[in-house]
Protein backbone atom coordinates (compact mmCIF):
# COMPACT_ATOMS: atom_id res chain seq x y z
CA UNK A 1 0.00 0.00 0.00
CA UNK A 2 1.33 3.41 -1.00
CA UNK A 3 0.90 6.35 1.35
CA UNK A 4 1.71 9.95 0.51
CA UNK A 5 1.81 12.84 2.97
CA UNK A 6 2.36 16.40 1.78
CA UNK A 7 3.76 19.31 3.78
CA UNK A 8 5.27 22.71 3.20
CA UNK A 9 2.30 24.73 2.04
CA UNK A 10 1.50 28.16 3.40
CA UNK A 11 1.01 31.82 2.66
CA UNK A 12 3.64 33.62 0.61
CA UNK A 13 3.88 36.96 -1.17
CA UNK A 14 3.95 37.08 -4.95
CA UNK A 15 7.49 36.56 -6.18
CA UNK A 16 8.36 34.40 -3.20
CA UNK A 17 9.27 30.75 -2.96
CA UNK A 18 8.02 27.61 -1.24
CA UNK A 19 9.19 24.03 -1.23
CA UNK A 20 6.56 21.34 -0.94
CA UNK A 21 7.51 17.95 0.39
CA UNK A 22 5.81 14.59 0.05
CA UNK A 23 6.74 11.71 2.34
CA UNK A 24 6.40 8.48 0.37
CA UNK A 25 5.89 5.04 1.84
CA UNK A 26 5.19 1.79 0.05
CA UNK A 27 6.37 0.48 -3.29
CA UNK A 28 6.47 3.29 -5.82
CA UNK A 29 9.61 2.39 -7.78
CA UNK A 30 7.67 1.75 -11.00
CA UNK A 31 5.43 4.81 -10.79
CA UNK A 32 5.89 8.28 -12.12
CA UNK A 33 5.64 10.69 -9.19
CA UNK A 34 3.57 13.79 -9.77
CA UNK A 35 2.35 17.04 -8.30
CA UNK A 36 -1.15 18.24 -9.08
CA UNK A 37 -3.03 21.30 -7.93
CA UNK A 38 -6.66 22.30 -7.66
CA UNK A 39 -7.86 25.87 -7.30
CA UNK A 40 -11.38 26.69 -6.08
CA UNK A 41 -13.92 26.07 -8.81
CA UNK A 42 -11.36 24.53 -11.15
CA UNK A 43 -10.43 21.03 -12.16
CA UNK A 44 -7.42 19.30 -10.71
CA UNK A 45 -4.46 19.84 -13.02
CA UNK A 46 -1.06 18.25 -13.43
CA UNK A 47 1.77 20.58 -12.47
CA UNK A 48 4.87 18.40 -12.74
CA UNK A 49 5.84 14.76 -13.14
CA UNK A 50 9.02 12.80 -12.60
CA UNK A 51 9.74 9.47 -14.25
CA UNK A 52 10.40 6.63 -11.83
CA UNK A 53 14.06 6.58 -12.91
CA UNK A 54 14.25 10.37 -12.54
CA UNK A 55 15.55 10.77 -16.10
CA UNK A 56 12.46 12.46 -17.50
CA UNK A 57 10.33 15.30 -16.28
CA UNK A 58 7.14 17.00 -17.34
CA UNK A 59 6.03 20.51 -16.45
CA UNK A 60 2.84 22.35 -17.22
CA UNK A 61 3.49 25.40 -19.39
CA UNK A 62 2.25 27.66 -16.63
CA UNK A 63 5.07 26.61 -14.28
CA UNK A 64 7.99 25.92 -16.63
CA UNK A 65 11.10 27.72 -15.51
CA UNK A 66 9.65 28.42 -12.06
CA UNK A 67 8.95 24.99 -10.51
CA UNK A 68 11.28 22.04 -10.12
CA UNK A 69 10.28 18.51 -9.20
CA UNK A 70 12.81 16.22 -7.56
CA UNK A 71 13.07 13.20 -5.32
CA UNK A 72 15.42 11.87 -2.67
CA UNK A 73 15.16 8.09 -2.75
CA UNK A 74 17.30 7.69 0.37
CA UNK A 75 14.77 9.73 2.34
CA UNK A 76 11.69 8.52 0.44
CA UNK A 77 10.75 12.10 -0.31
CA UNK A 78 9.34 13.94 -3.32
CA UNK A 79 9.75 17.70 -3.59
CA UNK A 80 8.34 20.60 -5.55
CA UNK A 81 10.45 23.74 -5.43
CA UNK A 82 8.29 26.69 -6.40
CA UNK A 83 9.93 30.01 -7.24
CA UNK A 84 8.60 33.32 -8.55
CA UNK A 85 5.18 32.44 -7.23
CA UNK A 86 2.13 34.19 -8.65
CA UNK A 87 -1.37 34.65 -7.22
CA UNK A 88 -2.66 32.25 -9.87
CA UNK A 89 -0.53 29.51 -8.29
CA UNK A 90 -2.89 29.57 -5.31
CA UNK A 91 -4.38 26.10 -4.94
CA UNK A 92 -4.34 22.91 -2.93
CA UNK A 93 -1.33 20.91 -4.08
CA UNK A 94 -1.46 17.12 -4.16
CA UNK A 95 1.26 14.53 -4.36
CA UNK A 96 0.46 11.56 -6.60
CA UNK A 97 1.98 8.29 -7.66
CA UNK A 98 0.96 6.83 -10.99
CA UNK A 99 -1.28 9.37 -12.72
CA UNK A 100 1.15 10.39 -15.47
CA UNK A 101 2.26 7.93 -18.14
CA UNK A 102 5.56 8.90 -19.73
CA UNK A 103 5.12 6.26 -22.45
CA UNK A 104 1.98 7.87 -23.83
CA UNK A 105 2.38 11.37 -22.36
CA UNK A 106 -1.08 11.02 -20.93
CA UNK A 107 -2.49 11.89 -17.55
CA UNK A 108 -5.38 10.54 -15.54
CA UNK A 109 -6.57 10.79 -11.97
CA UNK A 110 -5.47 7.25 -11.24
CA UNK A 111 -2.93 6.09 -8.71
CA UNK A 112 -2.36 7.10 -5.13
CA UNK A 113 -3.03 10.53 -3.61
CA UNK A 114 -1.98 12.51 -0.61
CA UNK A 115 -4.36 14.67 1.39
CA UNK A 116 -3.14 17.94 -0.13
CA UNK A 117 -1.46 21.06 1.20
CA UNK A 118 -2.73 24.61 0.71
CA UNK A 119 -0.58 27.18 -1.07
CA UNK A 120 -1.78 30.77 -1.03
CA UNK A 121 0.08 33.47 -2.93
CA UNK A 122 -0.83 37.01 -1.95
CA UNK A 123 -0.57 39.81 -4.48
Amino acid sequence: QVQLVESGGGLVQAGGSLRLSCAVSGRTYSYAMDWFRQAPGKERELVAALHWNAEKTYYADSVKGRFTISRDNAKNMLYLQMNSLKPEDTAVYYCNAGAYDFHTDSVSLAGYWGQGTQVTVAS
